[in-house]
């Protein structure tokens, strides 16, 4: 224990009595002892601070100050704050002593600061005090053992949901998927159509050029009424100008843009690195481009997604004359390796071309007349799911599984 301050956080709790804290621990000599000080001696309206004691005039060791997060707007609030939230973070310290987790020799030299989040509705004292000291101890040992690390929060990026902010981010952290082309020039019937799809993890849906021809990016925003969590790939095949494509696709909530290979270098870079900047994945569709591993070498930027994509033309072309498409699959693992990207593979893809992809390495399977213009969309998107592996969240935890007793 040589760092100068450890940092924790711990949410513990439901309804109106959930308890949200955030705890720093560190030398008064140091940036904590600073932080202690200065919040002790000027406190902000509503927010006052206020010492941990186990009753008056018994403070805990370490010196504890508690920084309400939420405006004490009367004196009911007051009675929350200064009753159960204070005796829990108190005894919380005091018991984390005792046990160990906050070294002894540290009492007279260390502080603590445990921002306590109370909410003006709960009523609740005796769930008050439990969740608040549970929350307080579980921070303090979250900060004393630095977690979580950075691998953690690298795995958990993608997958992480917000359980205030409603609704869920979608990324594409475990493939393989099955991408849903609304090639469609009418909302009302491609609207209809995603309310008949599994609510799958591994379904994304493409707002295709066509609906984005006819209704423009507002389409995407339509789409995302119908499935608010939806991964939806904006399908412009762009050409020229990208960055204000891509950032008007990014307006819309796209998560995904399509750019086209046979595009200028200029053109796709700068729609790339539009896309990083906002945020979503970079597509590039490689349509009519003899080789893409050459194209994208001269790239500045690698896209996120490599699209191998036999045209609807070409396809439908080669199916009247009698012939079988020709699928490039010997590409798929040669521009995986060389560029680190999810590969999709498009052009009258059925089941059984979709045992294919998969089976050589693809990472997204884009289908686009085999189930919108199935009678049963949802019964042609689960052929296709059938042949994947379950949901990729479905048997985790909610919990951190990695907070073994003997780490935590």
């Amino acid at each position: 224990m040589e760092r100068g301050f450890y940092v924790g956080e711990a949410l513990i709790g439901s309804g109106y009595e959930v308890a949200h804290v955030d705890v720093v621990l560190g030398e008064k000599s140091g940036a904590a002892g600073l932080a202690f000080v200065n919040a002790l001696s000027n406190p902000s309206a509503g927010h006052t601070a206020m010492l941990a004691v186990l009753r008056p005039n018994l403070p805990v060791k370490p010196s504890t100050l508690i920084v309400p997060k939420v405006t004490v707007r009367s004196m009911e609030d007051s009675e929350k704050v200064f009753g159960p939230a204070q005796a829990a973070v108190a005894k919380a310290i005091a018991d984390a002593v005792e046990e160990g987790v906050i070294p002894r020799d540290k009492c007279e030299n260390w502080v603590v600061i445990v921002s306590v989040f109370v909410h003006p509705k709960a009523r609740d004292f005796r769930r008050i005090y439990q969740f608040n000291y549970a929350a307080t101890k579980l921070a303090v040992r979250r900060a004393l053992k630095e977690y979580p690390t950075v691998e953690k929060v690298l795995k958990e990026k993608d997958r992480a949901v917000h359980p205030i902010m409603g609704f869920r981010v979608k990324k594409l952290w475990s493939p393989p998927y099955l991408q849903v082309a609304l090639d469609l020039s009418s909302l009302e019937k491609a609207l209809e159509i995603v309310k008949q799809l599994p609510r799958s993890e591994r379904v994304i849906l493409e707002a295709g050029t066509p609906l984005i021809k006819a209704y423009g990016v507002k389409a995407i925003e339509k789409i995302r009424e119908v499935w608010r969590d939806a991964f939806i790939v904006a399908d412009l095949k762009t050409m020229d100008v990208g960055r204000v494509e891509v950032k008007e696709a990014a307006d819309a909530t796209a998560d995904a843009v399509c750019i086209l290979a046979a595009a200028s270098k200029t053109t796709i870079d700068k729609a790339i690195l539009e896309a990083r900047k906002q945020g979503v994945y970079s597509i590039l569709d490689t349509m009519e481009v003899s080789d893409p591993i050459a194209k994208i070498e001269t790239l500045e930027y690698k896209p996120d997604v490599v699209l191998l994509h036999v045209s609807a033309d070409v396809e439908r072309m080669t199916a009247e004359s009698g012939k079988t498409v020709e699928y490039k699959w010997n590409e798929i693992a040669e521009i995986k390796s060389r560029f680190k990207v999810l590969l999709a593979v498009a052009g009258g893809i059925t089941p059984k071309t979709s045992v294919e992809a998969l089976k050589n390495g693809a990472d997204i399977v884009v289908v686009g007349r085999y189930i919108i213009g199935s009678e049963e969309p949802r019964r042609a998107a689960e052929q296709f799911l059938n042949l994947m592996p379950p949901e990729p969240d479905l048997m985790r935890l909610t919990l951190d599984e990695d907070e073994s007793i003997g780490e935590i």
